[in-house]
């Protein structure tokens, strides 16, 4: 049932208990993390391999075994250069943290959050084959993902038909939100509509993820915004205006429109702004 890869496994897994490096705690949390994140990927490489096997009109169980012995060990090798480079990035992001949490599963900082969501989903992929749905999420998914790194962001992830990023500064974030919504209000670009979402706080980070009110308002936002439109909260308002409070002031770049208190989950009077550019 077992191999002698599982026990170098798991005589790596207790090597770095022994070090300090994993608690019980820490050790469950890693598992679930690596478990869900290989998990998708193996799909996705799996289907991809049964894909090209189909392709070639050759035998399937013989094809796809003669393509994973020639291509997992080179999936292997590009995997462990992309972690690596991850791994750079987030290291030289937690030294520029002022106070790091010592000792902390998690971390807690301010970040401005931001959610994009695709408008009318749900009716859109009913009209959709299975190939078309699948370059439509691609197209919504790789834009955003390339704007929001070009912009300084990070992904956090891809929830179907909606985006989370988060992004240190609060002008970068917007940034990408009016510009994702002003590609999808334009009838001659193929992405597709969408609305967003900001708020910026105090944002817990543990295990590649984000948690917190700030996070939660983010959503709330989100889903009250109309299409092609940007909400953001009294944090990112403040933020934005280099002010205490939502006092108006006038921002060169940017008009924000106070709205009425929103009532939403969680929130029964949640201050919110429309941002449109100037221009």
């Amino acid at each position: 049932m077992f191999t002698p890869a599982d026990v170098d496994a798991l005589r790596g897994a207790q090597e770095l208990v022994e070090l300090g490096i994993l608690s019980a705690e820490r050790q469950a949390a890693l598992v679930r993390t690596w478990g869900r994140s290989f998990a998708r990927l193996a799909d996705w490489q799996t289907s991809l391999l049964a894909t090209v096997a189909l392709e070639s009109g050759a035998d399937l169980d013989e094809s796809t075994a003669t393509l994973a012995a020639e291509v997992v060990p080179r999936v292997e090798a590009l995997q462990s250069y992309v972690w690596r480079r991850h791994l750079v990035s987030a290291s030289a992001r937690r030294l520029a943290d002022a106070e790091p949490t010592a000792g902390s599963p998690g971390s807690a900082a301010p970040l401005t959050v931001g959610f994009v969501d695709i408008v009318g989903y749900t009716s859109r992929s009913k009209s959709l084959t299975e190939h078309e749905l699948v370059a439509w999420i691609e197209t919504f998914e790789n834009e955003t993902t390339a704007l929001v790194v070009a912009r300084g962001g990070r992904i956090i992830k891809n929830i179907g038909d909606e985006v989370l990023y988060v992004a240190d500064d609060p002008r970068a974030a917007l940034d990408v939100a009016l510009e994702l919504c002003r590609r999808g209000s334009d009838e001659a670009d193929p992405f597709p509509e969408v609305r967003a979402g900001l708020a910026h706080g105090v944002t817990v980070r543990r295990l590649g993820d984000v948690y917190g009110e700030t996070v939660n308002i983010a959503a709330r936002l989100t889903s009250a915004a109309r299409p092609g439109s940007v909400l953001v909260d009294r944090g990112a308002y403040a933020a934005l205006n280099g002010v205490d409070d939502d006092v108006e002031v006038h921002h060169p770049d940017f008009h924000f429109r106070l709205l009425r208190r929103l009532s939403v989950k969680g929130y029964s009077r949640l201050a919110a702004w429309v941002v449109r550019p100037r221009d």
